[in-house]
């Protein structure tokens, strides 16, 4: 079957994963023999070549090994933007992730659930499910979610600054092993010099609480642009006045939210306590087998020949 060029815009990542296929095709590789390679899952050899996932080094250099390329796949991986706006972004959402691919510098205040740029994609795709029935435009959202994650991660990334509200650690999305999961991937995440995260707790009554979360977004030459969401829509402020605003009140919350290592010590305990959650299911499904066996049991000796026993006599 001969390979169809895609109709419309091309991005640079397709063009790479479009130069690997064309490469791993003339050195009559499949796309599972590149992942037996490496080794790695053959999805993650499909995104690749699909423009959809930024490849590691490592791989990219053992790529350009075994298909014979001389340095073009290293040299061209370097060059690709992995960060432009993804396909499957709501077209409402496009013009935020093509600033998050500039942004030098990011301050997010995030109530009720883990921003996206932190989130597993576990609990991202529970979250998309939410909204999404079909489970292709579900894992095409995870993946588009995921690739803006890349460049905040990344051990000399843009600085990431988020302080959240505690009731996000207690928000269930998916189930309790997702959310255990997902806890523990904030406590991974710091571990990477430019992201902070602060928790603030629910207890405490000050600072007043913005109802909606808030991004401050700093660009090159140092221009900041104000972010916010409703339902279905991004709304972006520029107005400097607005954006110092907003600024003054997110250095409140962060002035008043726990230190880092503190933080660190609340999620840990939200996740002990989503472990705890799923404990008591492990329990209840023992005690109902136990109950069952009890009731075979009855059944086994009610429908059994009835034996006289002997009594002693005093």
């Amino acid at each position: 079957m001969k390979h169809r060029p895609q109709v419309g815009r091309t991005t640079s990542a397709e063009l790479f994963g479009e130069l690997v296929r064309q490469l791993r095709t003339r050195a009559g590789l499949t796309q599972d023999q590149l992942a037996t390679a490496l080794p790695v899952d053959r999805s993650l050899i499909g995104h690749i070549e699909a423009g959809k996932r930024r490849p590691d080094p490592a791989h990219v250099e053992v790529f350009d090994g075994l298909l014979d390329a001389g340095g073009l796949l290293v040299e061209m991986c370097g060059k690709a933007d992995w960060y432009t706006t993804h396909p499957a972004h709501p077209d409402w959402f496009k013009k935020r992730a093509e600033m998050d691919a500039k942004a030098v510098a990011l301050r997010v205040w995030q109530t009720q659930l883990v921003p996206g740029l932190l989130q597993t994609p576990d609990y991202a795709r529970a979250l998309l499910a939410r909204e999404e029935p079909d489970a292709d435009r579900v894992e095409a959202g995870v993946l588009a979610r995921l690739s803006r994650q890349e460049r905040f991660l990344e051990p000399d990334g843009p600085a990431l600054r988020v302080v959240l509200d505690e009731c996000a650690l207690h928000a269930t999305v998916g189930n309790a092993w997702v959310m255990r999961k997902q806890c523990a991937h904030l406590l991974n995440v710091p571990r990477t010099a430019n992201v902070v995260i602060q928790v603030l707790p629910g207890h405490q009554a000050r600072p007043a609480r913005p109802t909606t979360s808030l991004w401050l977004i700093t660009l090159p030459q140092g221009r900041e642009v104000l972010y916010s969401e409703s339902v279905d829509r991004g709304h972006f402020i520029h107005d400097p006045a607005a954006v110092r605003s907003a600024g003054r009140v997110y250095d409140d919350l962060r002035a008043e939210a726990l230190t880092a290592g503190a933080s660190a010590a609340l999620i840990s305990d939200a996740m002990e306590g989503f472990a705890q959650d799923e404990h008591p299911r492990t329990q209840r499904g023992h005690m109902a087998q136990e109950q069952l066996q009890r009731q075979q049991r009855r059944r086994v000796h009610r429908g059994s020949p009835r034996i006289p026993r002997r009594r002693s006599r005093p």
